[in-house]
């Protein structure tokens, strides 16, 4: 049961008072070795009150980048507020994160199962805790992500164009984008959009990797919300970024036209213009050598760090239309 009574929070049936800190597990499932498995919430209460922010990463098991992220602002105490709450869920997945797997043990991807049932898969039944004992006592949530299938995120948020609230929060997280995208059907975002908590989902790196600075981005931009919250230790100090936000309306994927060995010559969030070379596909015998070029004028958003592609394999995400 998740409620805030006479300043009294209470999680999953654990009260937290003003001033006070306390890890709660989040268990729902034993390991099929019946050995327990926890799954920390470490949450910092300040004595003065303020908003609730609740920084969640690991929904997949596999986006180690945004668990760092996490981690950091634990271990630095920047989840320490002078006012308001701070709820840390550093790995959700932590079946996955466990096996070294994108989804849970029965193959259900935890992004496309939310709200979930009490009494669905394993997937759902994390789903459905987590929307039930955390998420309604939060005010703002802040989800760490990074790209899938070794294509590497340029650091950028991704949240609803309409949502004025949210583009605010955007400007003050100072990404070096934001990417407007549509809420996925059954994804954590749009659950929590429908009940109507302000998410900003963080995007960046990509699976199996820590970079140095993508995390900078994601720790950096969290610190710059707390503070515009009211919420930052003054013993912290919050940088404003090198660079301003590029708000992008539309994107494109250039896709591989043929099969072979892939390297890329262009950098993550370069500008480039239609008709620049971005890699190259060749085969293994000497005998292709197929220049991929830029179909348009844009940002390079992601970029595929395969070194084998398919025909039809996503190799570049390019910006194609900025917001102005």
């Amino acid at each position: 049961m998740t409620s805030i009574t006479n300043n009294v929070l209470t999680i999953l049936n654990t009260k937290i008072y003003p001033g006070e800190s306390k890890e709660i597990d989040f268990d729902v499932a034993n390991l099929h070795t019946s050995s327990p498995i926890n799954v920390p919430v470490i949450i910092e209460r300040a004595k003065k009150p303020g908003p609730i922010v609740l920084f969640t990463a690991g929904i997949h098991g596999d986006e180690v980048n945004g668990v760092e992220i996490v981690r950091q602002l634990i271990a630095k105490g920047i989840n320490k507020p002078k006012a308001g709450t701070i709820i840390c869920i550093p790995v959700i997945n932590i079946f996955g994160f466990i096996n070294l797997k994108r989804e849970f043990p029965d193959g259900r991807d935890l992004n496309r199962v939310f709200p979930g049932t009490s009494e669905g898969s394993l997937a759902s039944r994390v789903a459905h805790k987590l929307m039930h004992e955390i998420v309604p006592i939060a005010d703002y949530i802040i989800d760490f992500h990074t790209g899938g299938a070794g294509r590497f995120n340029a650091p950028q948020l991704r949240i609803m164009k309409e949502n004025r609230s949210l583009n605010e929060l955007a400007k003050v997280f100072g990404a070096p984008f934001v990417l407007y995208s549509k809420n996925l059907n059954k994804s954590f975002r749009n659950t929590c959009y429908k009940l109507g908590k302000p998410m900003l989902l963080f995007e960046g790196g990509k699976s199996f990797h820590i970079d140095e600075s993508v995390t900078n981005h994601g720790v950096n931009g969290s610190k710059r919300v707390l503070q515009h919250l009211g919420m930052l230790s003054t013993k912290f100090n919050v940088s404003k970024p090198k660079k301003d936000t590029v708000f992008i309306n539309e994107s494109r994927w250039q896709r591989a036209s043929h099969s072979g060995m892939f390297r890329a010559s262009i950098g993550i969030s370069s500008h480039v213009k239609k008709g620049d070379v971005l890699g190259h596909i060749t085969d293994p015998y000497g005998k292709l050598n197929q220049a991929v070029k830029a179909p348009n004028t844009g940002y390079i958003i992601n970029v595929n760090e395969s070194p084998i592609v398919y025909q039809g394999d996503a190799l570049f995400h390019i910006s194609s239309k900025l917001k102005r």
